[in-house]
């Protein structure tokens, strides 16, 4: 069924908005929730939340981009959970392996009063992704935005898993490098 149909269902408050999600994003969304909490059970929970987080917002929310809305909802939740599950120490999910790869980037200490840097910083690493070579802005996105592990992104990439992870690590250096040029000191 198209996006657009599916939109129209939840506006008109028909249950059947949620199955048509579950068949046609639902193994998307199930990726992105076990890719941060590593746990399928979790992972399900956080799907289901998502179809009623989709229910509750639709209407007044019409997304242009489905797919992308609901993945959005479901990294949230995911995040949310693994957070409350995880405050004393971090698990071995994708989502606690790509944060540490990111931790010699930035750093973890920010209070209440640095809300206008936060913002500046997360302009500036748009900006930083959107000038990288296509396919490694979506190597990138891959696996900090969706917590891919390095091995899904070398099979989707069709390359060897040192090759993924060079990309990376050399991105990350220039993340870095593109912080400290910015006045971003880390």
């Amino acid at each position: 069924m198209q996006d657009e149909k599916i939109i129209e269902l939840y506006w008109q408050r028909h249950e059947s908005a949620i199955k048509e999600t579950e068949q046609k994003y639902g193994h998307y969304l199930t990726k992105i929730a076990f890719n941060v909490l590593n746990n399928i059970e979790d992972s399900s929970e956080c799907v289901n939340d998502t179809y009623l987080k989709a229910w509750n917002s639709m209407p007044p929310q019409k997304p242009s981009i489905l797919k992308t809305y609901l993945g959005k909802i479901t990294r949230q939740l995911s995040i949310d959970v693994f957070r409350t599950r995880n405050r004393q120490k971090r698990g071995s999910s994708q989502y606690a392996i790509s944060l540490s790869e990111l931790e010699e980037c930035l750093s973890s200490n920010h209070s209440v009063e640095q809300e206008i840097e936060l913002e500046f910083l997360g302009k500036t690493i748009n900006n930083f992704i959107c000038a990288l070579p296509e396919q490694n802005r979506h190597i990138f996105v891959c696996r900090y935005y969706f917590c891919d592990s390095i091995k899904d992104i070398s099979a989707f990439f069709g390359m060897n898993e040192s090759k993924v992870k060079s990309i990376l690590h050399r991105a990350r250096l220039s993340l870095k490098n593109h912080l400290e040029s910015e006045g971003l000191f880390i």
